[in-house]
């Protein structure tokens, strides 16, 4: 496979050219440790590079210090471009943004290069445009080298190939991309919008079934719990502690081969994406399951996640379809005959934000929710026929609104594929500009 097809397909007047033939580039060995010997600064990070493709003073970067050297080496200008030198996956290798607007404390982070484009050459908007194209970022992905974290060596950056239009025309073609990307964009933006009032409408509808009842006549009484507030008169509420029995999980020694690769799903929180677990990513064996401290959970618990940086914003959630085991940062709670073990799920999909606040930090800076005060967590009870009732109407609501929302996701899928070939084919010459 020809990775450079494109240079063969390139305009008359069109040549490709080493990047080093174009712009300087230099990687940034600026760290983020303070020194009182140096000058306060403004530091421009591998996450600000990868979270935004427009680099400006508004952006909320990490108060540091370098030194006058690396002040003038490293200080941002305006129409520079930076790039992600390393990742931990190899396909974010080269990952641009462009600086728009900057200031004189503004310098470039560690993990980055930045290139800053010969003006009677390359304009700096066009050079960012092309490395957002993937037929040609992928030559510095694939330059990268290393097992658990890549990084691209600096003279890879100067040997990859760009296509060089005339200047004029490389300007027209930048503003051409500017307008059609922000056209897209703001597209993109107002279904992204939509996706989030329908979470909204989805997450109220749940809690209000879960706490309401489907009865809106049903007289109501305080449920005694702030958080909760009122519930139907005839409903109860107990503990979680009550109403459950909690299983850990753990994980079977890695260096024993034949406790793993077998035929038991073995479910972590990568796997927790979806409402009912059946198959899984990792699978153990029966000897693992017999000498170890794993235990068989049989279908119909509710699996949680209860370690873990996810729990600072989200809970996952999932029933077991089949015969399951989990890993250490996951408990399976075995309802009682007086739960219904989806009303359970539905009402931790409900109370997501709540069951989120209980979650602490661990020593290790991750999150954990402690088994003693989620066993304190108080659940509405609702007699079971009716929690079946709620369950139900809950499926059947939720399916229509997911159904919408999944046509929706497919739709920005489609228009940032449409945006990516957009900016390949302009940059590479397959679209004229005028």
């Amino acid at each position: 496979m020809n990775l450079l097809a494109w240079t063969d397909q390139l305009p008359d007047d069109w040549e490709a050219k080493p990047l080093r033939s174009a712009a300087d580039y230099v990687v940034s060995n600026v760290d983020k440790v303070p020194d009182d010997d140096e000058v306060p600064v403004r530091l421009c990070n591998y996450t600000d590079v990868y979270n935004n493709e427009f680099i400006t003073p508004a952006l909320d970067f990490m108060h540091a210090t370098a030194s006058g050297v690396e002040v003038a080496k490293f200080g941002l200008a305006v129409g520079d471009v930076l790039i992600t030198k390393d990742s931990e996956s190899w396909d974010d290798i080269g990952v641009p943004a462009l600086v728009r607007e900057t200031a004189g404390d503004l310098v470039c982070g560690y993990h980055l290069a930045l290139l800053r484009t010969f003006k009677h050459k390359m304009d700096g908007t066009f050079l960012f445009r092309c490395l957002q194209a993937k037929p040609v970022r992928v030559q510095l992905e694939l330059a990268a080298n290393g097992v658990t974290r890549f990084g691209i060596p600096k003279s890879e950056i100067g040997t990859m190939r760009l296509p060089v239009p005339p200047l004029a025309q490389q300007r027209v073609i930048a503003d051409y991309l500017d307008r059609e990307t922000a056209r897209l964009d703001a597209l993109i933006a107002a279904k992204e919008r939509v996706l989030e009032l329908l979470a909204e409408k989805r997450r109220t509808l749940v809690t209000r079934a879960v706490t309401r009842g489907l009865n809106d006549g049903a007289p109501l009484r305080d449920s005694g719990i702030p958080w909760l507030g009122e519930i139907p008169e005839h409903w109860e509420t107990a503990a979680l502690r009550f109403l459950v029995d909690m299983t850990s999980g753990a994980t079977p020694d890695t260096g024993e081969p034949e406790y793993w690769y077998g035929e038991i799903p073995w479910v972590s929180p990568k796997d927790m994406k979806q409402n009912e677990i059946t198959d899984t990513q990792d699978h153990v064996s029966e000897v693992a399951l017999s000498e170890s401290p794993l235990r068989l959970i049989e279908p119909g618990a509710v699996l949680i996640v209860v370690r873990g940086m996810i729990l600072a914003h989200s809970f996952p959630t999932a029933l077991n379809g089949k015969p399951v085991t989990i890993n250490q940062d996951m408990k399976a709670l075995r309802c009682c005959s007086t739960l219904v073990p989806r009303f359970l799920s539905d009402f931790f999909h409900g109370f997501e934000e709540r069951i989120v606040s209980l979650a602490d930090s661990s020593a290790h800076g991750t999150r954990k929710l402690d088994t003693e005060v989620l066993g304190r967590l108080e659940i509405p009870l609702p007699p079971q026929e009716e929690q079946k009732q709620i369950v139900m109407y809950i499926e059947d609501t939720i399916s229509r609104l997911d159904a919408l929302q999944s046509t929706i996701r497919d739709s920005i899928i489609l228009l940032k594929e449409r945006r990516a070939a957009l900016i390949a084919a302009t940059v590479t010459g397959k679209l004229e500009v005028a």
